[in-house]
C-alpha cells in the first residue's frame, strides 16, 4: 500500500479518480474509534473482513464518503498489492471449496450457526460481553509474557466438533476425495473452512478473538485482524505424533484442545522473534511447557516460537485459529524496528542503550579529568 501522496491524473489505473484528482495516501495508525461501513454483502475476491479492517487507515476526508466511492478506492488498492498469480490461486481454492460444500452432508448442523451460549462456558461470554481489560484479564492467566491461558468451549461443542470432522474423515474416505491438509507439517486433521465452517470461524475471530488481541496484541495488528485459516490437528499413534520448533503463519493464534483421552503432546514456547531473528538463541526467562487441558485456549503471538512434544497414547485434537492482518503485514514491509515484540530486537535495543549510556559517560568523565587538569 503506498505510505505517500502522490497527484496522478484521472483514470491512470493507479488510483480512485477524486474530484480533486489527489490519491490519498492511507493513515499509517487506524481510526479506532471509527465504524468501518458492514461489507457482508459485497461480491469479491476479497474477504468482507479485509474492506471493513482497510477502512480504519483511509485518510480523514475519506470515512465519510459513500460506501461505494470507498469500496473503489480500496479494491484499487488491493488488486494493485495482490498479484495476479495469487488472484487465480484464490478461485482455484474457493471453486474447489465449493465442490466439497456441494456434496458433503454435514452431521451436526447446529455447528454451523454461531450459538454462543452453548458453544463458550459463562465466564468467556461474560468477559467478551463486557469488552474491558479487566474482565479479559480477570477469566486468564499468563504463564509467560505474550502467552494468555482460558477456559473458551464447553464440553459438549468440543464433542461436537469433533464428531463433525470425523464424519467429514468418513466422507473423504468414502469418495475417495482428495483434500488439502491444514499445513505443511500436518499430514492428517481437516482445514474447517473447506467444508462450510468459514462463516461461523469469521465471527469467532471478529466478534471474540479480535477484542481480546486489541488489547493484548495492539502491535502486530490484533485492532485489525480481517483473514483467517481454521484448521483441526490431530495427533495419537496413528496420527501426527508431535510438531517441530516454528512460527505460525498468523498475527495471533488460538490454539483450543477439544480432546480426548491423551499422554503428552505438550506445548512448549521459546520466545517471540521477527524474521531475521527466528533462529536465534532462547533466553531462560521465554521457556514455557504448557500442558493441555480440553476446553481451554491459549492465545499467542504468531510469531512466538513454539512446537508440540510427542503424544505417546491416546488421540488428541486442536482446534488451531489463524488469525492475520493484511494491513499490518503490508506496513510491516516499511519497518526496521520490532522491538515492541521481537523479544531479541529488545534485547539488541536495550545493548544500544545501554553502550550509549557507557560512552556518554565516559565522554563527560573525559571532559571533566581535562577540566580539572
Amino acid at each position: 500500500m503506498s505510505l505517500d501522496e502522490h497527484k496522478k491524473p484521472s483514470g491512470n489505473g493507479n488510483g480512485v479518480a477524486l474530484s480533486t484528482q489527489v490519491a490519498h495516501r492511507l493513515r499509517l495508525n487506524p481510526s479506532t474509534d471509527h465504524k468501518p461501513d458492514s461489507y457482508e454483502d459485497l461480491q469479491s475476491d476479497f474477504s468482507p473482513l479485509l474492506f471493513s479492517s482497510l477502512e480504519r487507515y483511509l485518510p480523514p476526508s475519506m470515512l465519510y464518503l459513500s460506501r461505494e466511492a470507498k469500496i473503489q478506492f480500496m479494491r484499487d488498492i488491493l488488486v494493485r498489492y495482490s498479484p495476479e498469480g495469487e488472484r487465480t490461486r484464490i478461485q482455484k481454492h474457493r471453486e474447489y471449496r465449493q465442490k466439497i460444500i456441494s456434496n458433503y452432508q454435514p452431521l451436526h448442523g447446529e455447528l454451523y450457526t454461531m450459538n454462543a451460549v452453548n458453544f463458550f462456558v459463562p465466564s468467556f461470554l461474560k468477559a467478551i460481553n463486557e469488552k474491558t481489560d479487566e474482565s479479559f484479564r480477570s477469566i486468564l492467566v499468563e504463564p509467560t509474557p505474550g502467552v494468555y491461558v482460558f477456559e473458551m468451549f464447553q464440553p459438549s461443542f468440543c464433542e461436537m466438533l469433533m464428531s463433525e470432522v470425523e464424519n467429514f474423515e468418513r466422507w473423504v474416505h468414502d469418495t475417495k476425495f482428495r483434500i488439502m491438509r491444514p499445513n505443511t507439517m500436518n499430514k492428517y486433521g481437516a482445514v474447517l473452512d473447506d467444508f462450510g465452517l468459514e462463516t461461523i470461524l469469521d465471527k469467532l475471530m471478529d466478534e471474540y478473538i479480535r477484542p481480546m488481541s486489541k488489547v493484548f496484541f495492539p502491535e502486530v495488528g490484533g485492532l485489525t485482524l480481517d483473514s483467517h485459516h481454521g484448521f483441526v490437528v490431530e495427533y495419537g499413534v496413528d496420527r501426527d505424533v508431535e510438531l517441530g520448533f516454528h512460527v505460525d503463519d498468523s498475527e495471533v493464534t488460538l490454539n483450543v484442545c477439544l480432546g480426548k483421552q491423551f499422554y503428552g503432546g505438550e506445548l512448549f514456547f521459546r520466545g517471540v522473534r521477527c524474521d531475521k531473528h527466528v533462529n536465534t538463541e532462547t533466553q531462560p526467562e521465554e521457556i514455557l511447557d504448557y500442558v493441555h487441558v480440553p476446553g481451554r485456549a491459549v492465545l499467542h503471538r504468531g510469531r512466538h516460537r513454539h512446537g508440540a512434544r510427542a503424544t505417546t497414547s491416546g488421540h488428541r485434537c486442536n482446534l488451531i485459529l489463524w488469525c492475520r492482518s493484511s494491513v499490518f503485514r503490508e506496513l510491516k514491509k516499511y519497518q526496521k524496528d520490532f522491538s515492541s515484540w521481537c523479544g531479541e530486537c529488545r534485547r539488541e535495543k536495550r545493548e544500544r542503550q545501554r553502550l550509549s549510556i557507557t560512552a556518554t559517560k565516559l565522554e563527560l568523565l573525559k571532559r571533566d579529568g581535562i577540566s580539572a587538569s
